[in-house]
């Protein structure tokens, strides 16, 4: 399977390499009690966000996904996914137990209103847990 992205965030939780492998492989009910996962498979694309506390925040505190169209979550993510990366890079400026990787978010392709609902909201969750300012 082709992957534009498999990105993992591990905040709270430290894996072997073994362990990730596996979270790679679980079913998707199995993944939900530990993770939160973006994915459009028609684009073969993913993101799986392992941060405790992210899914209940996308249950009960963020605004519903129709709440703003689709154009306007990829054009905040456009901004997040450009602060996010350059903070990537700069471990010693800024936390690496926060920004590990760096995302490769295309901003010319259409992933759907899903995956950038729950990334956008993964931007306001860092902001909310972690008093984080884009």
């Amino acid at each position: 399977m082709r992957n534009l992205i498999l990105f993992t965030i591990i905040l709270a939780l430290v894996f072997s390499c073994s362990s990730t492998l596996k979270r790679s492989t679980t079913t998707k009910e199995t993944l939900q009690n530990k993770a939160v996962r973006i994915a459009n498979d028609s684009l073969e694309y993913e993101i799986i966000i392992i941060d405790i506390g992210f899914e209940f925040y996308l249950n009960s505190i963020a605004k519903p996904a129709n709440f703003y169209s689709q154009s306007y979550y990829e054009s905040k993510n456009k901004f997040y996914v450009t602060t996010w990366n350059s903070r990537a890079q700069n471990p010693l400026r800024y936390n690496n137990n926060i920004y590990e990787n760096v995302i490769d978010y295309n901003f010319t392709t259409n992933y759907g209103l899903d995956v950038n609902y729950k990334l956008y909201n993964y931007f306001k969750f860092v902001e909310y847990k972690y008093k984080e300012v884009f």
